[in-house]
């Protein structure tokens, strides 16, 4: 696999200015920064669910997660380069048809230290790609909903990111940065979480949800922050995986509302 191809075939479409269907039928923005906000989940969600099978913890759960995963990726990604025109999009959605070819065929091989090194910098990869592509949608918007939206459905990707540098950290992978990664999610979590907390708009439901969010987050905390200590790998997974269901939940009612 060669990284740099990416890299040419994006600076392909912008020089040449690829054309684009701009005969997109009228969407909710709203709903399409939620459906693309998933997209960054499961980017980094392919690869948590990769180094827990390799791992060999909770196997059957992270292989479906994995299969799972995966046939939502590609189905998000067909619905949004059918429902959104913006050229800048559509580029953006034309790099992803490449990344993921050779993502998807790395996570169907087995477990090494090699695959997993380029699976996570490949999962930096389709992540920053994802998330330009967020940018890109709630930007037309002149709402202040999808903010909401977005602000909200990031928090479902780091809870899988935090989960994946935590188990890469258990495997070997100790690299100073991707423990700065690490630490990076944990404090963008709990600052994003104290936003949605104090947002006015919030119904009780999203309250009520946003506390179960607050009380699960209480248990792993610590083990983010003594990274070296470890253990507990099936806490994490578990109790990660109800923190993004309950921030799944909270997106959507955000996107409810904004209707």
């Amino acid at each position: 696999m060669n990284i740099s191809r990416y890299l040419l075939v994006f600076c392909l479409a912008i020089l040449l200015g690829i054309s684009f269907s701009t005969h997109a039928a009228k969407v909710d923005l709203a709903e399409a920064v939620n459906k693309a906000g998933k997209q960054r989940m499961l980017s980094q969600r392919i690869a948590k669910a990769y180094f827990f099978l390799g791992n060999n913890v909770r196997r059957d759960k992270a292989k479906k997660q994995l299969k799972k995963s995966i046939v939502e990726f590609k189905k998000n990604h067909t619905e949004l380069k059918a429902e959104i025109s913006n050229q800048g999009v559509q580029k953006m959605l034309a790099f992803v048809d490449i990344a993921i070819e050779d993502y998807v065929d790395l996570v169907g091989r087995p477990y090494n230290q090699e695959n997993a090194a380029i699976i996570l910098d490949l999962s930096e990869t389709i992540l920053e790609a994802s998330q330009d592509i967020v940018v890109k949608i709630e930007a037309l918007s002149n709402v202040d909903k999808p903010k909401i939206v977005n602000i909200s459905g990031r928090q479902r990707m780091l809870s899988q990111r935090i989960a994946k540098y935590y188990i890469a950290y258990q495997a070997g992978f100790h690299d100073q940065d991707h423990i700065n990664q690490l630490e990076t999610a944990v404090k963008e979590f709990e600052s994003a979480l104290a936003i949605l907390k104090a947002e006015k708009v919030n119904s009780p439901q999203i309250n009520a949800k946003l506390a179960t969010v607050t009380r699960l987050w209480r248990i792993i905390r610590s083990f983010f922050l003594d990274i070296e200590k470890g253990g507990l790998p099936v806490t994490v997974f578990a109790t990660t995986d109800s923190i993004m269901d309950s921030m799944n939940t909270v997106t959507g009612l955000y996107v409810k509302d904004s209707g």
